[in-house]
C-alpha cells in the first residue's frame, strides 16, 4: 500500500496545493482514501529521521499494527502519513 514511489506521489501533489492552502488535507484524504494521513508542525516530531523531506515539509511513517502508534522507516509496516510542516522562525 505505501511505496516510495506512492509517498513521492503524494507529496508531489501536496506542493502543487500547498500545505497552507485551504481544505488541503481534506483534499488529500479523498484523493488517497487507502491511507490515514496526520498533520502535525515539524518541531512537534524529535529524533526521527523523515522519509522525504521537501521545502516546506517533511513526510513520516506510521505504524499502526501494534498496541500503540509509533514512528518508522519502514514501508512494509507503515500503516500511515504525517505530513509535518516545516516552520520559519520570524525575528
Amino acid at each position: 500500500m505505501i511505496s516510495p514511489e506512492w509517498i513521492e506521489e503524494v507529496a508531489n501533489w501536496l506542493e502543487r496545493q500547498g500545505i497552507g492552502s485551504a481544505d488541503w488535507l481534506k483534499q488529500l484524504r479523498q484523493n488517497y482514501p487507502q491511507c490515514h494521513f496526520t498533520y502535525c508542525l515539524e518541531d512537534e516530531i524529535v529524533d526521527t529521521v523523515p522519509v522525504l523531506e521537501r521545502a516546506d515539509f517533511n513526510v513520516y511513517l506510521v505504524d499502526g499494527q501494534g498496541h500503540c502508534l509509533q514512528l518508522t522507516q519502514s514501508y512494509e509496516v507503515a500503516t500511515g502519513v504525517v505530513l509535518a510542516e516545516k516552520t520559519v522562525e520570524r525575528s
